[in-house]
């Protein structure tokens, strides 16, 4: 009878502190996530040092319950699976030092990991992957649609110029007086309003599956300033709607455009604005109309956590692909690392 493969993941490369063990690459056997919010709520945004900070004094702590859930000992463990990248190099050090400390001390092979990667294999905690297949990835430092014709083999068609959506929606969001992160409350305030407020849709040159946030975040911005110089009153839910519905229309109608073109058998969404409610209805919407399976994680294992990576990891120590004890932080890593 084959032996039951465990690998540990370890996930620090925001305001997350995070550490799961996966079993098999598929089953989730502990997934225990310590979030930071309350402490960066306060300053609109992440502090890179408060967020090393409070890694240091977490990870242990993190680490102790995940083995307490999955009740196994670290002999049990195959291989540690660590973001390597990209992310705050500050509190992805925490992580990778952690690891390494783990492989060291007990012998266990160290498998480096894309935090982008992770997000993605996120998915194949909810179902098997079906290859070739499209991943859209948006989350707040990234928007891209990344394609794949196998495990482990990543081809980013399109992603981000400037802002990616998860920033525009921070940063709309403070303009609107609403605290950090400020994702959920536009979703939430979207859903109560009207998308009647012409704000503009970053299309880009023919044929690119790039995206481009920046002039419409602007847009939000000039719209409430200038209604405040004429002394008029802007609905904050219309406003939302309105934002949300440009942002939508182009992640929906970019990824369906891919989807045909690449001629897919699967879409996964993947990142921390997965978790958004009127992104995930549009697509679900869309996809309920053409003849490719939709995949969408639950919101659990939408924003940051271990478990992804530990899934991810899987796929690469099967792979073969290890890192020794002189593995780094790497804050702009490319997720084609992993294509070999």
């Amino acid at each position: 009878m084959e032996k039951d493969q465990y690998i540990l993941g370890i996930e620090t490369s925001c305001d997350e502190t995070a550490v799961a063990i996966i079993k098999n690459g598929r089953e989730i056997v502990a997934n225990v996530v310590a979030s930071q919010i309350e402490s960066h709520k306060r300053f609109g945004g992440v502090v890179p040092e408060i967020a090393s900070r409070h890694h240091v004094e977490q990870l242990t702590i993190v680490l102790e319950e995940a083995m307490s859930q999955a009740t196994l000992e670290f002999k049990d463990i195959d291989g540690i699976a660590v973001t390597e990248g990209p992310g705050l190099v500050g509190a992805l050090l925490i992580g990778v030092n952690a690891a390494k400390a783990l492989s060291f001390a007990h012998q266990i092979p160290l498998v480096p990991v894309h935090h982008i990667a992770g997000h993605i294999y996120a998915n194949r905690l909810v179902t098997e992957m079906k290859f070739p297949l499209l991943s859209l990835v948006v989350s707040g430092g990234h928007t891209e649609l990344v394609y794949m014709k196998e495990h482990g083999h990543f081809e980013v068609i399109g992603e981000t110029r400037d802002d990616a959506a998860g920033e525009a929606y921070d940063k709309v969001a403070r303009t609107l007086n609403m605290p950090y992160p400020g994702g959920p409350h536009i979703d939430r305030l979207a859903q109560v309003g009207e998308p009647i407020i012409n704000l503009p849709r970053a299309w880009l040159e023919e044929g690119s599956y790039d995206f481009s946030f920046s002039g419409l975040k602007s847009a939000v911005i000039n719209t409430v300033h200038n209604a405040e110089q004429r002394g008029e009153t802007i609905k904050p839910e219309d406003l939302a709607a309105s934002f949300q519905e440009s942002v939508i229309d182009v992640l929906v109608t970019k990824t369906l455009k891919a989807t045909e073109e690449y001629k897919v058998n699967q879409v996964l969404l993947a990142g921390g604005v997965a978790a958004n409610k009127g992104l995930r209805n549009r697509l679900e919407e869309a996809f309920g109309e053409i003849n490719v399976e939709l995949v969408i994680p639950p919101l659990s294992l939408c924003t940051d956590n271990a478990a992804m990576i530990a899934a991810a990891g899987s796929i690469f120590f099967e792979k073969g692909q290890r890192a020794g004890l002189n593995l780094n932080a790497n804050p702009g890593l490319d997720i084609t690392i992993h294509n070999q």
